[in-house]
């Protein structure tokens, strides 16, 4: 029988798992907190010190190593197939540490790196509308907050680091959208990326593009005017390169 066959993960949201299509149970959220660790490092070792460090940080309850067996014995019962041992478990007890073994589990975060990197070869390949699909598809696996409510360091900085590769593909199929001449509804979402970030000058660049494409070249060079003086006055710094390069285009009238 193969291991973790027919096991689904998502992370992606709030930490979930499903076997043939029935959602299982995970148990309470330092439980689940432990499985995104070991699912997270899919295939590697990771000592019950680190996994201590990561879900508990510098408050280690006094009966760690109690613990953690413990939490893994529930995951075992919950992910694993009927009659499957510790040594096939999903999850392996090796020397020191746990290791997630689900050859066969589909993780949602896998699934979302292999769409962005799908868009990217159609992208490089002259295909914006087929990229544009594939990145919608990916954010699309976003189910809110990555890890949410999971406590913990870890959990922390793989929500930040989860949202930030979101963040960079939701831009890169804007950018699509502006090479496909779809510039009104790109307009739309960049307005809501700019308004929570007002420095990040990427989106700033895609927005001053969607506005010159609506024909609306006055708008664009007020939004640099605007950003110029922002960095200036509160940060010391004049605009990046792809700001500025965007700016030259907008004042020649370069489509």
């Amino acid at each position: 029988m193969e291991v973790g066959a027919r096991l689904r993960l998502a992370v992606l949201g709030p930490v979930r798992a499903w076997r043939d299509g029935a959602q299982l149970p995970l148990g309470p959220v330092r439980q689940q907190a432990v499985l995104a660790v070991l699912a997270l490092r899919q295939g590697l070792l990771v000592s019950r010190e680190q996994l201590l460090d990561a879900v508990w940080g510098d408050e280690p309850p006094s009966t760690g190593h109690k613990v953690l067996p413990t939490y893994v014995y529930g995951l075992r019962r919950s992910l694993d197939e009927a009659g499957v041992g510790p040594a096939a478990s999903v999850i392996r007890g090796e020397r020191g540490g746990y290791r997630f073994a689900g050859d066969g589990a589909r993780l949602d975060v896998a699934d979302f790196a292999a769409r962005v990197e799908s868009a990217r070869r159609a992208r490089a390949s002259g295909d914006p509308a087929g990229a544009a699909g594939q990145l919608a598809d990916a954010v699309g696996l976003f189910g809110g907050e990555p890890l949410a409510g999971l406590p913990g360091p870890y959990a922390l900085t793989e929500r930040q680091r989860l949202l930030q590769r979101r963040r960079t593909a939701h831009l890169e199929r804007l950018d699509c959208l502006l090479l496909l001449g779809r510039f009104t509804e790109a307009l739309d979402e960049l307005a809501a990326l700019t308004a929570a970030d007002p420095y990040d000058e990427t989106s700033l660049a895609l927005r001053m593009r969607a506005l010159y494409g609506c024909e609306r070249q006055a708008e664009a060079l007020t939004v640099y005017e605007d950003v110029r003086a922002r960095l200036r006055d509160e940060l010391g710094v004049q605009p990046g390169e792809e700001l500025r390069r965007v700016h030259e285009a907008v004042l020649r009238q370069d489509d």
